[in-house]
């Protein structure tokens, strides 16, 4: 619609050039499929908060604006655009930080979240998010919501002083990301006493680590943690091979079963410290050698590789290195 208005005020100009590729109209055009359909909620955030400007103001950074917080060496004192102008200059800016959040962010994001991240990326700056210690916090493979919900708000100062404005868009982007997202909390949150018909995520079972077994129950919150990070990528690879059935063949071991089926005495299966567990498991009706090369690209931490005994083992150990190994 915005190519549309702006292809109109060209006919009623009698612009000679109308139909040249090098025109506002087309270039509107030509880039905005991806944005009406996938960008739209970064476009309604970056609108309500950047406001829109038709005539060149100094930001309190200091720095030449206009339209929807838009810079560059052509802004200059005196500069005056129209209003299709700054619809222009918008949907061009939301692309180019679109492309540096798919450049800098490893990790699969939702619609939402990935909008979220351009909001924030268009207010902060590109060299901000690639610094930035929620960008890291992600692409270590650290769940999402919570690694939103602990960096986002801390960007909420100017000046060394915090600005109410920024707290209310810190707090918008958080809402669209989290959006269709139930916060875990206590109540939701698996821990030892869970029933095994718990679910740890939407398709894994507490039982299943267990492997329905009382004797492999977990009896430190620490271990509960770590299993929902295995949990989490476990659901990824499940999406990844069309949503078949994650068959978990080995998960938690105590000491003394550990012991009992040959285990290592430094076994990630002992849970025996934060940050430490595994899981061994197929995907029911995928080549698991497949399933294997996918996680040997996606998992930044343990992985054994067990395809030729017809599992993966999945782990984290003390500081998650990344670790490959042979059965």
């Amino acid at each position: 619609m915005a190519a549309v208005s702006e292809l109109e005020a060209a006919i009623n100009n009698a612009n000679p050039h109308i139909l040249g590729r090098d025109q506002g109209w087309f270039k509107t055009w030509s880039q905005s499929g991806k944005q009406e359909d996938d960008l739209q909620p970064a476009v309604e955030l970056i609108k309500k908060f950047e406001g829109c400007r038709l005539e060149a103001y100094l930001c309190p950074a200091g720095v030449w604006t206009i339209g929807y917080g838009h810079t560059g060496p052509n802004v200059k004192a005196g500069l005056k655009i129209t209003q299709l102008d700054a619809e222009s200059l918008l949907l061009s800016d939301i692309e180019r930080f679109a492309r540096a959040v798919d450049t800098w962010i490893k990790v699969d994001l939702t619609n939402n979240q990935r909008c979220a991240l351009i909001s924030f990326t268009f207010n902060v700056g590109i060299g901000a998010l690639q610094e930035s210690t929620l960008r890291k916090r992600l692409n270590n493979g650290e769940d999402p919501v919570k690694v939103a919900m602990e960096e986002l708000p801390r960007w909420n100062k100017g000046d060394g002083k915090i600005l109410e404005g920024l707290v209310r868009r810190r707090r918008a982007e958080v809402e669209l990301f989290c959006h269709g997202v139930k916060q875990v909390t206590n109540d939701v949150k698996l821990t030892p006493d869970k029933p095994f018909d718990f679910r740890v995520t939407p398709n894994i079972k507490y039982g299943e680590l267990a492997l329905n077994q009382e004797a492999r129950r977990f009896d430190k919150q620490h271990q509960c943690d770590t299993a929902i990070v295995l949990c989490n990528f476990l659901e990824k690879a499940r999406a990844a091979f069309g949503g078949k059935p994650i068959i978990i063949t080995s998960g938690y071991r105590n000491p003394q079963i550990n012991a009992s089926v040959g285990g290592s005495t430094r076994s990630e299966h002992l849970y025996s410290a934060p940050d430490v567990g595994a899981v061994d498991f197929f995907i029911e009706g995928v080549d698991v050698y497949d399933l294997q090369r996918w996680c040997d690209i996606h998992w930044p931490y343990s992985l054994g590789y067990g395809a030729p005994k017809g599992f993966i083992h999945l782990g984290m150990r003390s500081g998650r290195p990344k670790v490959r190994w042979n059965y």
